[in-house]
């Protein structure tokens, strides 16, 4: 008998996994769909300083992004928005079809604020040199109807502040 090596999934376990690969390829071509669609929408709104999406033309990288993603740019981007931490912290709080939590990839749309999560212990300097500033907020877009995700960021973004992002003397 072979030695086994690293764990073993148990059948149902297995028989989920291979039910779930079947889907994956459209699963995934459907969440870089809606991200394009919701990045482009997002750069149009006014309260939104910068969105950070290869996808989108006005990206530096695109057309990095271009020759190396053929088949889509992937679910997940941030976006900063121009009334900073007041301004994410309403958007994050107000999204009802959009899920606050932190992981990414799954099929449905998360919202995160990386400054006060996955970026707490950086130093501001450390921070802004990753993009992430007060506004950010980093978007994993799922498979729901587009119309859903746009309604949803419509509605969360009526009330947040257009002002200019705090600049931080270093």
């Amino acid at each position: 008998m072979a030695p086994r090596f690293g764990p073993s999934p148990s059948p149902l376990n297995a028989f989920l996994i291979g039910q779930g690969i079947e889907t994956l390829s459209l699963r995934v071509e459907r969440q870089s769909q809606n991200a394009l669609a919701v990045a482009r929408w997002l750069e149009q709104r006014p309260e939104v300083e910068r969105v950070d999406y290869i996808g989108l033309d006005s990206h530096p990288h695109h057309d990095l992004g271009e020759r190396y993603l053929t088949r889509g740019f992937g679910s997940v981007f941030t976006v900063t928005l121009r009334g900073g931490l007041e301004a994410a912290r309403h958007v994050v709080q107000s999204v009802e079809v959009i899920t606050h939590m932190t992981h990414l990839g799954d099929v449905r749309s998360l919202v995160l604020h990386p400054q006060s999560t996955s970026h707490a212990a950086r130093t501001v300097a450390e921070r802004e040199r990753a993009g992430v500033f007060p506004g950010t907020i980093r978007l994993s877009i799922g498979i729901e109807d587009i119309d859903d995700l746009l309604a949803d960021l419509d509605q969360a973004l009526v009330g947040v502040p257009v002002l200019e992002r705090e600049t931080v003397v270093l």
